[in-house]
């Protein structure tokens, strides 16, 4: 795949972020969980992981206004890396409209199989070990803490993620799971979800 390594020295500078959530290394989990993901798929590998180097190209905070803009700004600053890597207008245009689509923000539904595994291949890096080291990187970056030392798991007020770390476990990353396109998605997100739940039920204990 000479086109990919050429893209990969292309998108590489994009990734030097210190925000360990966008960075490199979660380029690079992605792209090895969407090839787990290929696997007996009708699909383009090429594209697939074309769109996994893209779709972070642009990366926003989570609290910045332009935050639903980003994978379509990421579309965009990849058209030309993907020329000049080789691809034409064809596979450009379904690798494009893929890393618009995987945006958990944007709430599209994706609208071919390379975008579907796109989306799931990177809501899957929320989940298990790195999805908790990835919510205790936000959690320090949006300044909130840990857990309502009251009242952890919201039994008796409204959960807000904005506020408490493991309000997001609840908020959306355990929800997750039901919203994968592929049936391999759904079973790696059930494992790993349980995992934060086995995590969950230790920090409780220790508290």
């Amino acid at each position: 795949m000479d086109q990919i390594q050429k893209l990969i020295s292309l998108v590489k500078p994009y990734y030097q972020s210190p925000d360990p959530a966008h960075d490199w290394a979660h380029i690079g989990r992605v792209a090895k969980t969407a090839q787990e993901l290929s696997k007996g798929q009708d699909v383009d590998l090429k594209c697939v992981l074309a769109s996994v180097y893209c779709h972070d190209l642009i990366n926003l905070p989570k609290d910045h206004p332009d935050r639903k803009k980003a994978s379509t700004l990421s579309a965009e600053e990849a058209r030309p890396l993907l020329l000049e890597a080789g691809f034409n207008e064809v596979e450009i245009t379904m690798i494009s409209q893929a890393v618009i689509e995987h945006s958990f923000s944007k709430g599209l539904k994706p609208s071919s199989l390379t975008a579907r595994i796109l989306q799931d291949a990177d809501r899957l890096d929320a989940l298990g070990a790195i999805g908790i080291l990835r919510c205790a990187a936000v959690n320090t970056q949006m300044k909130s803490t840990f857990y309502d030392p009251f009242d952890p798991l919201a039994e008796q007020r409204e959960l807000n993620d904005s506020k408490f770390m493991l309000d997001h476990y609840y908020v959306k990353l355990f929800k997750l799971p039901e919203l994968m396109n592929t049936s391999k998605g759904q079973e790696l997100a059930r494992t790993r979800v349980e995992f934060m739940k086995d995590f969950i039920k230790q920090l409780l204990s220790e508290r």
